[in-house]
């Protein structure tokens, strides 16, 4: 019955729609909504084939009284994704916007539904309203709305709102960066403020924000709205999961930045992410599962900025800080994980890891790490090591943690095979003994930890494991400055290492090398004299000193080194067959004192010796 009627209509609508009669062109557009309404799709799919979007186009004049349904009928039928890019094709993007500055308001409302409708995921659609200038109408209109709550003013903002919220979902950032570019976050802000009793309202402008929270340039203007604050009230209100989990999609990447890091904190975000985490803490159901996980990420991501942290810290005794902390020795790996984070976090200045170390924290992160050793959470050893390591900054704390027994804690992860771990065990150590011979020396004697750390050495698929277990094969030597040291490290096959780390791109590393090295040629030449050899040091030092571009401490520490190889006879000889003196002879006049000092010594000896 439908389908033989609205054959009629659409061909009685082209006939009318040239001659203009408003009531007749009324009738016909009555007819196809009520088509719409009983079936959508196959009403739509009539109408893309009888040839009348054309015909829309020309319908679409202010001065018409049909104007408001002919937008109505373009509204539902872009329901379809299959007729978005037809509507665009058939021209009528350019007279719908201008209709946006119509002072109808059913017009504005069927127009602003159309739009909307038209730039629901569609690129096309999006493009066409973007050179035909809707956005900025759009804009405006949700200025000049903005302040009003009679339920009119509310449902046009509700429209455009959605339009935008459509018209921001683009995957390329450049309707978005126009967006801002518009000055449209301050005016989102202040409508959210004004309408949260809204809740159509609200959700459309949450979206909005998540779409253009993405974009960097957009953090510097939500950091100078209140948007801190209204998210949070906001945030209070709700009770319902899937509404909060729609703030926490645009707390999430507004956290990134730390001006509003520090927002969200004096606006009492974390009293709210703490209330989550105690209600969440012992259900097992799947949505606080993911909520718990939310909140006690978006906490540490607060705990990023400096500012934001110290706050929180509060000298070691806030509310906060202690709440963090009564999470590491919970049975929720989630929460240990965002509490051993959290600690790592507030470990990134000397007073704060002085204050909790004192205060007891190694203790409890050992224990958490005693309760990893065998199932292995690696996500929760990672976090728990990355927390140590930080805590081993402080020269004061070394000695504290070493006699605590945080090595031996630590060298309980020596067999995982998991890189992320490994990388933190090697810092946790090389931090620890910083400047501590004797701990240095223990380490140093331990042969399974060296021979761990040769292997290492060798993973060139994770560079940066083999740069640290480089560091502290090194750090062991330079710190303990110990024969035997040296001998277990020349057992293991440790010293080729050493000569290719100081080739290394980084000078720091370069550095510790040749010291390292240096101490070997001083105490074990003998035992270390044929790896030396192998490896090829002295081609390598020959070649560091005749390299413009060798940093000034890499001269230097190089002629040392040479001048301490002369002990030996074959490293000696290396030497002379090299041609060092002109290289040497040449960095008398350096710039830098000392590596012009160092030369005329190291010319003499060679001289001597040659």
């Amino acid at each position: 019955m439908v389908t033989d009627n609205l054959s009629d209509t659409l061909k009685k609508l082209k006939i009318t729609a040239v001659d203009r009669t408003d009531d007749s062109l009324e009738g016909c557009l009555d007819c196809l909504l009520q088509a719409l309404t009983q079936n959508n799709m196959e009403t739509s799919e009539k109408i893309q084939g009888s040839g009348i979007l054309q015909v829309f186009a020309s319908l679409l004049i202010p001065q018409s009284s049909c104007t408001a349904k002919v937008a109505n009928v373009i509204a539902e039928i872009a329901k379809n994704e299959f007729m978005r890019i037809p509507c665009v094709d058939a021209g009528l993007i350019s007279p719908l916007v201008q209709l946006l500055n119509s002072k109808d308001q059913e017009v504005l409302l069927q127009t602003g539904r159309a739009l909307g409708n038209i730039c629901y995921d569609s690129h096309e659609g999006r493009s066409a309203v973007d050179q035909a200038g809707g956005a900025q109408i759009v804009v405006d209109h949700l200025r000049s709305l903005c302040s009003k709550t009679d339920p009119a003013s509310e449902k046009l903002l509700t429209v455009f709102c959605g339009m935008l919220m459509n018209y921001s979902n683009e995957k390329n950032d450049s309707l978005q960066a126009q967006l801002i570019n518009m000055g449209v976050i301050p005016t989102l802000v202040k409508l959210l403020g004004i309408h949260c009793q809204n809740a159509a309202l609200t959700e459309m402008c949450l979206v909005a924000f998540g779409n253009l929270a993405e974009l960097e340039s957009s953090k510097e203007q939500f950091a100078s709205t209140n948007i801190a604050e209204e998210l949070v009230k906001l945030f209070k209100k709700q009770i319902e999961h899937d509404k909060r989990e729609m703030v926490f999609e645009v707390l999430a990447p507004l956290a990134e930045n730390d001006a509003i890091k520090l927002q969200l904190v004096e606006s009492g975000l974390v009293e709210c992410l703490l209330e989550i985490v105690q209600q969440k803490v012992d259900s097992d159901k799947e949505e606080d599962i993911a909520e718990l996980k939310t909140a006690s990420d978006l906490m540490v991501l607060l705990l990023l900025g400096d500012e934001s942290m110290q706050k929180l810290f509060e000298g070691g005794k806030g509310n906060v800080f202690q709440r963090v902390l009564s999470w590491i020795p919970s049975n929720n790996h989630q929460l240990q994980l965002a509490g051993a984070l959290a600690i790592a976090n507030f470990a990134r200045n000397d007073g704060n890891c002085i204050h909790m170390v004192d205060n007891g924290i190694v203790e409890k992160l050992m224990d958490l790490l005693d309760r990893h050793v065998e199932d292995g959470n690696v996500t929760v050893q990672h976090a728990a090591l990355s927390a140590l390591r930080n805590l081993a900054i402080p020269v004061v704390n070394k000695a504290k943690m070493l006699s605590a027994g945080v090595t031996e804690a630590v060298l309980k992860f020596l067999k995982s095979e998991m890189p992320p771990v490994q990388f933190k065990l090697l810092g946790t150590l090389r931090m620890l003994i910083d400047a501590q011979a004797e701990a240095a020396e223990q380490l140093g004697k331990n042969v399974k930890l060296v021979e761990r750390l040769v292997e290492w050495c060798e993973a060139k698929d994770h560079a940066g494991v083999m740069g640290e277990s480089n560091r502290l094969l090194s750090a062991l030597i330079r710190h303990s400055k110990s024969k035997d040291v040296i001998k277990t490290i020349v057992q293991s096959g440790g010293i080729k290492h050493l000569v290719t780390m100081a080739t290394s791109e980084h000078v720091i590393m370069q550095n510790e090398a040749l010291v390292a090295l240096a101490l070997i040629a001083a105490l074990e030449l003998g035992t270390a004299e044929k790896d030396l050899e192998s490896a090829q040091l002295v081609q390598i030092l020959h070649r560091l000193l005749a390299d413009e571009r060798s940093a000034p401490e890499i001269k230097y520490n190089s002629m040392v080194l040479i001048c301490a190889l002369m002990g030996s006879e074959s490293l000696h000889k290396e030497v002379q067959d090299l041609a060092f003196l002109d290289v040497v002879s040449k960095l008398r006049s350096h710039e830098n004192k000392s590596v012009a000092q160092q030369a005329s010594l190291t010319e003499q000896r060679l001289a001597v010796e040659s």
